[in-house]
């Protein structure tokens, strides 16, 4: 049958005046019936050999679906065929005839447990990609929330329901998506039109995190002070690490890794303190970096060590510990490293004139210390020093030291060879240690009385610094007669650097490169004039280095300042220029060049205090780590002008300091009723706190009315950004038809997860529109009395218009006849009546024949039922009604016959006899709760040969409010009457009826069961007038079938005997129950 799936149903008497009748079809085969009702199914054709004029009729428990014109045969089909319903229905008459019901695609696909839920881990990126077209495979790719390029195949749909992971989850991207499934049939045919069903639900995929990423440095990078020589555990700076993994959250340890550096750090709290003894001087430089390495405590899932380094420059601050100290040496050559020394040794020519220095000596005087620190003066002493001065008297860091003649006269050899004095260098800022004396012996020369004489006993010169080789320092044409007298340099170690033409007496510059002020300003020496008779005359030459504006500023330190958002910050550029002091060149300013953040600071250009104009705001930094970085420019004011640019690079620490803010000041969504775990929609909020941590956003809703029938998820779209995903609770199916307002209010509250005040979230009104889907069965309005009918055609047309409604905004309502049963005198009066009355589809019941006769058959009863049509979920139908008439005016009680069981017993006589009787009746309604009734159905036993009927009646009128399924719980019994036990009372008929209870509790304790009986089959009680006693006639039966007879009985009470029924099935389990059913009596 094209593949597609039947279902069939027989129609059991088709009754034909006839000897030979043809079917449509082979008897005993199928026929297809795809004909909506209203038109012809098919033709029924018969033979009558002696030519008689036929009547065809269709009779039977399914020949309502179907009207056959007795006179052509033709049969029509009277109601529609559901397949779903209606198995199948067969035609006998001269044979079986069965009629195949095409099935239709009048059902969507159902799913079943839901709500579906599951949680996976996040997967890492080298997951494969989207298959290719050729292994796809009616694959199809699932549609997910959040919706975006990069979701598009990261699920897809196996054709067997299988959701598949096609790449990796990313949990710091998103921790929840929802997947919405669609289940598509095949397609077929409904009114004549293919149509495809589908339904669809939501699967919601909780992401786990799975520590796969490295740990992560906040606020880089990380600079600190600290002065020397600290207390040992002195606190420098914090280092602070969080997992990634923000759903593990592991635990951090912290770690140097630089081996033999003075500081330690804990591994807990990432704290770095002072471990040994700080000495700048003795660092190989102020600026110590460290490597710091933070490690989670778990392996990752690789098996490897998550970790990751940062750097960290700890500056020591230069403390005033060292004094200055004495070194023999050139200033160039110094090794300050080797021993100071105290003792030195020069010599000079006796009666030298002033200025000039002491030839011989190599005096370095140094302070290890730093900036003005290192400031020291210097001063003679001793039983000479009157006789002599020092230069310089102030040296800032190192410097050459001369001894310089201040009093000629007493530089006298008649007097002393040998003269004495100490040089003291007096660091004042350290007055703990503050000196350090050299002791200088200086022999003095004996010089000729009768020498050639200059005119000036001191020449001062000058020359700039780096001036080229030959440059001409001074030269004087009427100093002495040419070629008379020669002339030469001294001491020797000036000659290095500067050298005089030995006939003309200029000074002149020999190694240029040497002159440089920044390592000696002034240079002593003698120039000799030596005569023919080699007597020598002596002037002393002061050379000043004049400065050139050769140096540019040097920055001192570094600058890295770390400050919360919300603070101002201050800090001074400190710097310094070699070049002479006091001039132009080494007179340093201070400037911002224009860049990103200029305008939010501004520095001092005499002191270089730079500070912020505003509270520095994290917010307005676009760098992840929070840095503005200002670029300051030193300079003098030399020329050429000299510069160097610093870097102050400014970290912002994020402060919680914003509020949630959703994107839209309201939302509006619309949902249908009775779709659990259904996307409602997604509401969308942003955090300006630039931190993940400070702009995490939760959603919840606020509690109010309605609120618990939804649920709403977080989930991360960006940094700073989250979307929230609000769902019908898949606990939860709302009714559109039981609410009086078709919307729910809600207020969604974006909480900041971080916030440790109270106030820091926002609020968002939602409003959910409930959709109604056709859902809803019709209801039957209850006809309110008997419908009365004259018969022989004495009334036609419109007999009563029933009425059915539906709760449903949207339905299309008709009505259909399933059954006509036909009675007379309250029993049945086969199908005489079946085609009296016609039902039209708007529920109007016309007559439809002149054929109703009072005498056969005084009430027909209508069973019908109403079906919407635009029904799209649950049952489309109503609960079964009916519609009594009464023809000729007649009234009688419904008795409507509704089933018919059939039982025989073997026994004969009195021994089969066959009783019946209902239990219970309950209604079950649409919400599944559970309502007993009693005397709704009443059962009649007839007998027919040996077989024994009961016929299920109502017994009074159904309420058609009442919306549910009546379950008539048929617990029938058929006992052989041999097994009657009679029970004696001296009681009243009244009296042991109304103590039926405490009578069968009594039964279980003379029995000696241990469970309380729950069915007695058949109940009699007799009242005996001589006497005041009753006799109570009861069935001791047994779940398992069996059951007691009074001998039996007498036993088991005497205890005689076990009280287990006869003839009980093996396997079987004896259950003590003693079975009382005391619903039914008489009297």
């Amino acid at each position: 049958m094209d593949g597609r799936c039947w279902r069939c149903f027989q129609l059991p008497a088709l009754v034909m005046n006839s000897l030979r009748a043809e079917w449509p079809g082979v008897l005993g085969q199928r026929l297809t019936l795809p004909v909506p009702p209203g038109q012809e199914a098919f033709q029924l054709t018969a033979i009558d050999i002696d030519g008689d004029p036929l009547t065809y009729s269709i009779s039977g428990t399914d020949a309502f679906y179907f009207s056959v014109n007795a006179e052509t045969g033709h049969v029509t089909l009277k109601q529609s065929l559901d397949r779903e319903v209606r198995a199948d229905t067969e035609l006998e008459g001269l044979g079986t005839l069965t009629i195949i019901v095409e099935d239709r695609n009048d059902n969507a696909p159902v799913f079943y447990y839901l709500p579906y839920e599951a949680s996976i881990p996040e997967v890492p990126p080298w997951a494969p990609g989207p298959p290719r077209a050729a292994e796809q495979g009616g694959m199809s790719p699932a549609q997910v929330i959040p919706d975006n390029t990069n979701n598009h195949w990261l699920f897809y749909i196996r054709p067997n329901g299988n959701v598949v992971l096609n790449g990796s989850l990313d949990y710091t991207k998103n921790t929840f998506y929802q997947i919405k499934i669609l289940a598509k049939d095949g397609g077929g045919l409904l009114h004549n039109v293919v149509v495809f069903q589908n339904s669809s639900a939501y699967l919601s995929l909780t992401i786990i995190d799975v520590p796969n990423l490295d740990p992560r440095f906040l606020n880089e990078p990380y600079s600190g002070s600290v002065p020397e020589n600290c207390d040992l555990g002195t606190s420098v700076l914090t280092v602070s690490a969080m997992d990634r993994d923000t759903g593990v959250n592991d635990e951090i340890f912290y770690s140097i890794t630089n081996t033999s550096v003075p500081f330690a750090i804990n591994a807990t709290t990432g704290t770095i303190t002072v471990s040994a003894p700080l000495d700048r001087e003795q660092l190989p430089s102020e600026e110590v970096l460290l490597e710091v390495r933070a490690r989670e405590k778990n392996l990752d899932i690789y098996g490897k060590v998550a970790q990751a380094s940062t750097l960290v420059t700890v500056t020591v601050i230069d403390v005033n510990d060292n004094k200055p100290q004495f070194y023999n040496c050139s200033l160039l050559s110094c090794n300050f490293t080797t021993d100071a020394q105290s003792n030195f040794s020069g010599t000079i020519i006796e009666h030298s004139s002033s200025r000039l220095s002491v030839s011989n000596l190599n005096i370095v005087a140094y302070d290890p210390d730093k900036g003005a620190n290192s400031n020291y003066e210097l001063y003679l002493q001793g039983p000479d020093a009157s006789a002599f001065t020092v230069s310089p008297t102030n040296i800032l860091g190192s410097g050459e030291v001369q001894i310089l003649v201040q009093d000629p006269s007493a530089v006298d050899y008649e007097i002393s060879h040998v003269m004495v004095v100490q040089i003291v260098a007096n660091d004042t800022g350290n007055p703990v240690d503050c000196c350090s004396i050299a002791t200088v012996t200086i022999d003095l020369i004996d010089s000729n009385d009768h020498i050639p004489e200059f005119p000036q006993s001191i020449y001062s010169l000058s020359v700039m610094e780096n001036s080229p080789d030959g440059t001409i320092i001074a030269y004087d044409p009427d100093s002495g007669v040419l070629g008379e007298i020669t002339y030469q340099l001294l001491p020797e170690s000036i000659c290095n650097i500067f050298m005089v033409n030995a006939t003309t007496g200029a000074v002149l510059v020999r190694n240029g490169s040497l002159l440089d002020r920044e390592a000696r300003s002034t240079y002593y020496g003698n120039l000799q004039a030596k005569d023919g008779g080699n007597l020598v005359g002596t002037t002393v030459l002061e050379i000043t280095v004049l400065d050139d504006n050769d140096n540019a500023p040097v920055v001192i330190g570094s600058y890295f300042i770390s400050v919360e958002e919300g603070l101002n910050i201050s800090t001074q550029i400190q710097a310094n220029d070699d070049d002479e002091p006091g001039n132009p060149n080494s007179e340093l300013g201070f400037r911002i060049l224009p860049g990103p953040f200029s305008n939010n600071f501004t520095i001092d250009e005499v002191t270089g205090e730079m500070h912020s104009k505003e509270p520095l705001d994290r917010e307005a930094v676009e760098d992840e780590r929070g840095q503005m970085v200002v670029t300051v420019e030193v300079y003098d004011h030399g020329v050429p002008q000299q510069s160097t640019l610093v870097n102050v690079t400014i970290t912002v620490g994020d402060v919680n300091d914003n509020a949630p803010v959703f994107l839209n000041q309201s939302y509006e969504f619309s949902v249908f009723e009775d779709s659990p775990g259904t996307l409602v929609g997604n509401v969308e909020a942003t955090d300006a706190d630039r931190t993940e941590i400070n702009s995490r956003i939760s959603f919840q809703l606020q509690r109010s009315s309605g609120s618990s029938n939804f649920l709403i998820r977080s989930s991360r779209v960006q940094a700073g950004y989250y979307m929230g995903q609000l769902t019908v609770d898949p606990d939860v199916s709302i009714d559109y038809d039981t609410l009086q307002e078709k919307f729910f209010s809600l207020v969604v509250v974006a909480e900041n997860t971080a916030a440790e005040e109270v106030g820091d979230n926002a609020s968002v009104p939602v409003m959910v529109h409930i959709l109604d889907i056709n859902d809803e069965p019709p209801t039957i309005q209850p006809v309110s009395q008997d419908i009365h009918v004259s018969e022989n055609g004495t009334q036609q047309g419109l007999v009563v218009t029933l009425v059915a409604s539906d709760l449903d905004t949207n339905h299309s309502l008709v009505f259909e006849e399933l059954a006509v049963a036909c009675f007379k005198d309250e029993s049945s009066a086969g199908d005489v009546c079946w085609d009296w009355f016609l039902l039209a589809p708007n529920g109007s019941v016309l007559v439809n024949s002149s054929d109703i006769d009072y005498e056969l058959c005084d009430t027909v009863v209508l069973t019908l039922r109403a079906e919407d049509l635009y029904t799209e979920k649950g049952n489309r139908y109503s609960q079964d009604g009916t519609a009594p008439t009464a023809p000729s005016g007649h009234s009688h009680p419904c008795s409507c016959h509704t089933l018919s069981l059939q039982a025989t017993d073997a026994d004969s006589g009195q021994g089969g006899a066959i009783s019946f009787s209902i239990v219970s009746v309950v209604l079950v309604d649409d919400n599944g709760v559970s309502r007993p009734f009693e005397n709704l159905f009443k059962i009649v036993t007839t007998v027919e040969e040996d077989t024994y009927i009961g016929s299920i009646q109502v017994a009074s009128n159904l309420d058609g409010s009442l919306k549910g399924q009546y379950q008539t719980v048929l617990t029938i019994f058929t006992v052989d009457q041999s097994y009657r036990v009679r029970l004696q009372f001296v009681t009243t008929v009244e009296e042991v009826q109304s103590n039926s209870q405490s009578i069968k509790a009594d039964m279980v304790v003379v029995l000696g069961w241990g469970v309380s009986p729950c069915v007695l089959l058949t109940l009699s009680l007799c009242s005996c007038r001589v006497v005041a006693k009753s006799v109570m006639e009861a069935y001791f039966v047994y779940s398992n079938g069996t059951a007691l007879d009074a001998n039996q009985l007498i036993m088991c009470v005497l205890g005689r005997g076990p009280c287990t029924g006869t003839a009980a099935h093996p396997g079987w389990p004896i259950h003590s129950h003693l079975l009382f059913p005391w619903q039914t009596h008489t009297v």
